[in-house]
């Protein structure tokens, strides 16, 4: 079967099996971490839901068998690293899903980082970073949801947090997102070693949770320049990325429905789509992944 816009995720899954295999879902109790939660356990994983909100985290994994639902607050490194270090085992497929998107006013975290940047890359990088041991046990797929988004913002390494740039949310999100591009890379280069490949993606636009910062038209304006998917179409990439043997010993790429997307010169040449150079670059992940370890400090490593 080929996969493209219109696949879901449990069409992704048909005839693959992952009886055996452990999988974390970050925000899967909402938005597109539900059917990607969903189609692990359809193909027989163990699927942990790691989430703010547990009794939703609950209601959900009884609706679709997952096993377990732990707390996670990925904007602060604490909560990070008490999930990190309460996970026994091996883990085999991490889908780093949670996210927020263009908060309207700049908004710190406790740690003085731009809160976008601090939840949807450092908390991320640090649960992979508290994770490792489990990941590399038996090899093992991280999945970073990205966006397209990443189009609008490299990472801009000397104002992370806008302390001399006008703050705009979703120039704020565009880096945020370009650093979870940038991770997949990094990751795969440090780590692919040891059994573990990441890659990036791109799920489409979907209406969900993720655009409660945005004025109430904002989904009718999408429509008029994107064809919008439902929530299950938004994880099929996800969960290829996550589960389908053909990205066996892949890592390090970038994918929208389905496919690798093609590297562009300039945001707008392909519609809506394709990855930037910069998001890519090998020089941009080395001094993304290592600001990022300084920013733990001392938190799971």
């Amino acid at each position: 079967m080929s996969f493209g816009f219109e696949t879901t995720a449990l069409e992704v899954v048909e005839g693959v099996d992952l009886s055996g295999k452990r999988a974390i879902v970050t925000g899967g109790a909402s938005g597109i971490g539900i059917p990607t939660a969903e189609a692990l356990v359809k193909a027989g994983a163990e699927v942990t839901l790691a989430v703010r909100d547990v009794t939703a985290g609950e209601r959900v994994a009884t609706q679709i068998g997952a096993t377990d639902v732990r707390y996670l607050e990925l904007a602060k490194l604490d909560s990070v690293e008490a999930f990190a270090r309460g996970w026994d085992g091996p883990l085999h497929i991490l889908v780093n899903n949670a996210g927020v998107m263009a908060i309207p006013e700049l908004t710190l975290n406790e740690a003085g980082l731009e809160m976008q940047f601090a939840t949807n890359h450092v908390g991320h990088f640090a649960l992979a970073h508290g994770l490792h041991g489990a990941l590399a046990a038996e090899g093992a797929r991280i999945v970073s949801v990205s966006s397209t988004g990443h189009l609008r913002s490299p990472v801009v390494f000397d104002d992370l947090n806008f302390a001399f740039r006008d703050y705009e949310g979703f120039l704020a999100y565009g880096q945020s997102k370009t650093a979870n591009v940038l991770f997949a890379v990094g990751a795969t280069a440090r780590w692919s070693r040891d059994g573990i490949y990441a890659n990036a993606l791109m799920p489409g636009g979907i209406a969900t949770a993720l655009q409660r910062h945005q004025p109430p038209e904002y989904i009718e304006q999408a429509k008029k320049v994107m064809r919008l998917k439902t929530p299950e179409q938004g994880a099929a990439t996800s969960v290829l990325l996550a589960a389908h043997p053909s990205l066996e010993g892949i890592g390090g790429r970038y994918y929208e429905d389905c496919a690798q997307a093609p590297v562009i010169e300039r945001r707008g040449e392909r519609g809506t789509g394709g990855v930037a150079p910069y998001a890519l670059d090998p020089d941009n992940s080395d001094r993304l992944w290592e600001l990022s370890e300084r920013l733990l400090g001392a938190h799971v490593l």
